[in-house]
C-alpha cells in the first residue's frame, strides 16, 4: 500500500547532493586568465622599452611613460577577466532543473571565483617584485628626508669629534668658508670654524629655522675667515641659506609628488580591479548561456 502523508505532514524539499559551483572550469578559465595576463604585460613592457632611450631626443617625458604604462595594466586586467569568465561559463556542465534567474546567478559567481582565483596567484607572482619596488621607494622618500633634514643622523658621529666636519653640511660649509683670495689664506685651518657652522646648521635643520643671531655669528665668521665687508659676508650667508631651502622644498616636493601618485595608483588599480571583476562576473554569464542556448539547438535539431 501506497503511503499517503497526513495533512499535518509537508513534502520534504528535494536537495541536490552535487555543489552548484564547478571547480573545474573556474581553474581553467583562471589559468587562461593568467596566461593572457602574462603574454599582454610582456608586450607592453616590449613597448614601454620602446618609449625611453638613453638619448633625451629621443625619449617620452616620464609622465607619458607612466600613463601608458597605467592605461595599458588595466586594459589588460579587462581583457584578461573577460576572456577568463567567457572561458569558465563556456565550459561548465548543464544544470539541469534550474530556474534560468539561478543559471544566471552561478555563473556570474563561477565569473567572481575565476576573477579572484587568477588574481590572487597573479598577485602571488608578483609579491616579490612590487616589494622590489617599495623597497626602491622607501630609499628614495629617506634620502629625500635626509636631504630636507640635512643628515639629523650624522649628528651622533660629529659629536664624537669636534673637529670633524659633517658629510651632509660640509658642501654648504664650504660654500660659506670660500676665501676671497685664496692663495693669501692657503694656509689658514677652517676646522674648527666648518665644525661650529656645521653645528649651527644641524641645529637649525632641527629647529625648522636659523635664528638671526645664529646667522650674525655666522657671518661674522665668514667676513674673518674669507676678508669680505660683514655686509658681503651676510649676503654670502643668507644665499647659501637660500640654497639649503631651496633643496629642502624640492626633497619636500618631491616626496609629495611621490606620495600622490602613489595614492593614485592605489585608487586607479582599485577602481580597475572592481571592473575587472564585473567584467569576468559578466563574460561568464555571456558565456553560460551561449553553452545551453547552443545544446538546446543540438537537442532539438536545429543544429
Amino acid at each position: 500500500m501506497a503511503y499517503t502523508p497526513t495533512s499535518g505532514t509537508s513534502a520534504m524539499p528535494i536537495e541536490s547532493s552535487k555543489s552548484a559551483i564547478n571547480w573545474g572550469p573556474i581553474i581553467g578559465g583562471a589559468a587562461s586568465a593568467i596566461g593572457v595576463t602574462l603574454i599582454l604585460v610582456m608586450f607592453g613592457s616590449g613597448l614601454g622599452l620602446t618609449m625611453v632611450s638613453p638619448w633625451s631626443d629621443q625619449s617620452s617625458s616620464a609622465a607619458t611613460v607612466g600613463i601608458s604604462a597605467a592605461i595599458w595594466l588595466v586594459v589588460v586586467q579587462w581583457l584578461s577577466a573577460a576572456l577568463g569568465g567567457y572561458v569558465t561559463g563556456r565550459l561548465r556542465t548543464k544544470w539541469a532543473a534550474v530556474h534560468t534567474d539561478e543559471v544566471f546567478f552561478r555563473d556570474t559567481a563561477h565569473g567572481f571565483v575565476t576573477w579572484a582565483v587568477a588574481t590572487i596567484i597573479v598577485a602571488g607572482f608578483l609579491t616579490s617584485s612590487l616589494s622590489s619596488l617599495a623597497g626602491a621607494g622607501a630609499q628614495a622618500v629617506g634620502t629625500a628626508a635626509q636631504t630636507a633634514g640635512i643628515a639629523g643622523s650624522a649628528a651622533a658621529a660629529s659629536s664624537s669629534d669636534e673637529t670633524s666636519s659633517n658629510p651632509a653640511t660640509s658642501y654648504f660649509t664650504d660654500a660659506l668658508l670660500r676665501p676671497q683670495q685664496i692663495a693669501a689664506n692657503a694656509q689658514n685651518d677652517n676646522g674648527a670654524a666648518t665644525a661650529e657652522i656645521s653645528r649651527i646648521l644641524l641645529n637649525g635643520a632641527a629647529a625648522g629655522e636659523i635664528p638671526e643671531d645664529d646667522k650674525t655669528y655666522m657671518a661674522n665668521i665668514v667676513a674673518a675667515r674669507t676678508g669680505l665687508s660683514p655686509e658681503e659676508a651676510k649676503g654670502r650667508v643668507d644665499t647659501v641659506l637660500k640654497r639649503i631651502e631651496d633643496a629642502k622644498v624640492a626633497a619636500q616636493q618631491t616626496a609629495d609628488e611621490a606620495r600622490k601618485g602613489a595614492a593614485t595608483t592605489a585608487l586607479v588599480g582599485a577602481l580597475s580591479l572592481l571592473v575587472g571583476a564585473f567584467i569576468s562576473c559578466a563574460a561568464a554569464a555571456l558565456g553560460g548561456r551561449q553553452r545551453d542556448e547552443d545544446e538546446d539547438l543540438i537537442v532539438t535539431g536545429r543544429i
